[in-house]
């Protein structure tokens, strides 16, 4: 559906405005259908990609920085984030004997049961993007890249 008919708004000061306002309204829309997937395993988008960054990991522990470096939305807490995976015995935390500043995380067989359980549903993440032709997934990837690069 065109953005106009989404918003109930016929005109934009410019094209990029209405790509700017294209892009979030998308964003939203593609969020919302994420939560409503994460929410039947009692975990937030922000604990997936924890537990998916520890699990690339494995069976190395991670520091909280790298989690942090690698955390797709970067402005999450992820301090917060691992205490609460912690609680629900996804990951397991150590601290570092000679820095007791520094703590050590790795995933929880239980985590690893957890994504291993998900993974063959995760595939509903594509259906998203059902409507959208292979060529023009390959294009929108490079013009997403070409934003963020400038």
């Amino acid at each position: 559906m065109r953005i106009e008919d989404e918003i109930h708004q016929e005109s934009f000061v410019s094209d990029r405005q209405k790509l700017l306002i294209n892009v979030l309204h998308t964003h939203s829309y593609v969020v919302n259908e994420l939560n409503q997937f994460f929410k039947a395993y009692e975990l937030t988008r922000q604990q997936y990609n924890v537990l998916r960054i520890l699990r690339g990991q494995y069976p190395e522990s991670v520091s909280i920085g790298l989690i942090k470096e690698r955390m797709i939305e970067k402005m999450s807490d992820a301090s917060r984030i691992v205490e609460r995976l912690r609680i629900k015995e996804l990951v397991d935390k150590k601290r570092n004997k000679d820095d007791k500043r520094e703590t050590f995380i790795t995933i929880s067989e239980k985590g690893l049961q957890l994504l291993h359980n998900m993974d063959p549903k995760t595939d509903a993440f594509d259906k998203i993007f059902e409507h959208v032709k292979d060529l023009d997934v390959a294009e929108l990837n490079k013009l997403l890249d070409k934003v963020r690069s400038s």
